[in-house]
């Protein structure tokens, strides 16, 4: 059972349906991209726990795999308790949902570093969160997905604002933020990390990404990043999935600056910026070592193929009807590019519609390959 069915959603379907698995696919509207592939879906709020209990019950999963964060995560532990494998696990889930709970477990119980951080709950702690940790300082809501909510303050008549928009833009039931010090990094990197039931830790190789609003705009891998940053990366990464428990991808989320790798963030799925690995750039893509990871087969090895990257395609306006994606034709004729089109019912500004990928050898110019890929996602158009 998929709790969630997007894009990312769609993807983890796919790659389970290639090894005979029974898919449910969950979301709070219809025809949402996963539901395009499995094989039967349901309709509900997933705040709602006993709408997920209801729905539990009535097909009784061997696993649930929560996709998106506006989940009643704590009536996981409940099915954990029933014998239902919880992806990673109800741990992980509860702790990755809620960025106050995976901060303080990262910063102050696992001492990873991180940048200085406050929390708020009203205007007034904001203010005095933001006073403290300094200007420039980044604002997000506690429960948010794709960037929703996230804003850089630099000037001190922007507070009022951006509490005003990480509030209102909160998923789920809970109005608070964090106010995070601004690192002047130079790169921002995923490293996907895959636990696995019987097996080792794995680590794919470093993607970097580029965000607007919160959110990702492009991805490429490899990312160039020196032997001894990308130790310090993983070792904190295992710290991290060690202590949360369970099997499965992790988007370990890192800002690499002169003084060296800070934690950021952390989501115990697939990635977003994870998308390029669709390029064929590894052996197995995201989704495949997730399903992988879920089911307790073996992965032998990750091996980097490519050198590729993902570049964004965004709706620019609102409307309920279903939106036709124009050229199309243009964007494939570009040699060693792919496209993949979610197919959401529906469309609002910046909402992800589309990615478009570019590939080459493992020593290609990777800046080259990202131009290459907003070139192509430049061809399409959301009408």
């Amino acid at each position: 059972m998929l709790l969630g069915s997007g894009e990312l959603g769609k993807e983890f379907v796919i790659a389970a349906k290639r090894l005979g698995q029974y898919v449910v696919a969950v979301d709070s509207y219809a025809n949402a991209p996963a539901m395009q592939v499995a094989d039967a879906f349901e309709i509900i709020d997933m705040l709602d726990g006993r709408a997920l209990d209801e729905i539990v019950a009535k097909h009784s999963p061997d696993i649930i795999v929560p996709e998106i964060e506006a989940i009643r995560t704590e009536r996981l532990y409940d099915y954990e308790k029933q014998g239902v494998q919880v992806v990673p696990s109800a741990r992980a889930a509860n702790f990755t949902m809620n960025r106050q709970a995976i901060r303080d477990l990262a910063a102050n119980q696992l001492g990873l570093k991180t940048a200085k951080f406050m929390y708020a709950t009203d205007i007034e702690t904001f203010r005095n969160a933001v006073s403290k940790v300094g200007l420039p300082c980044v604002v997000k809501p506690l429960m948010s997905s794709s960037g929703k909510g996230q804003s850089t303050i630099k000037l001190d008549s922007e507070i009022d604002k951006a509490w005003e928009y990480a509030s209102s833009n909160a998923r789920g039931d809970l109005r608070e933020v964090i106010v995070e010090q601004f690192i002047h990094f130079h790169t921002e990197i995923t490293l996907l990390t895959v636990t696995q039931k019987n097996g080792p830790t794995l680590f794919c190789p470093p993607i970097g990404h580029r965000q607007e609003r919160g959110d990702y705009r492009e991805s490429w891998q490899p990312c160039p990043i020196s032997k001894e940053h990308l130790l310090e990366a993983q070792e904190m990464a295992d710290k991290v999935t060690r202590s949360l428990t369970g099997f499965g991808i992790w988007g370990v989320e890192f800002f690499l600056a002169d003084e060296g790798v800070y934690f950021s963030e952390l989501s115990p799925r697939p990635h977003d910026t994870g998308m390029v690995t669709l390029a064929g750039s590894q052996n197995l893509n995201e989704f495949e070592l997730h399903l992988r990871a879920v089911l307790g087969l073996p992965i032998p090895e990750i091996t980097l193929e490519r050198a590729a990257a993902s570049a964004v395609v965004l709706a620019s306006e609102t409307s309920t009807s279903q939106p036709v994606i124009s050229g199309v034709e243009k964007a494939l004729s570009y040699s060693q590019s792919d496209v993949k089109i979610f197919g959401k019912p529906n469309t609002r500004p910046y909402r992800r519609m589309a990615v478009a990928l570019a590939y080459s050898n493992p020593e290609a110019d990777i800046n080259d390959l990202i131009e290459k890929a907003k070139m192509i996602a430049g061809e399409m158009k959301v009408n």
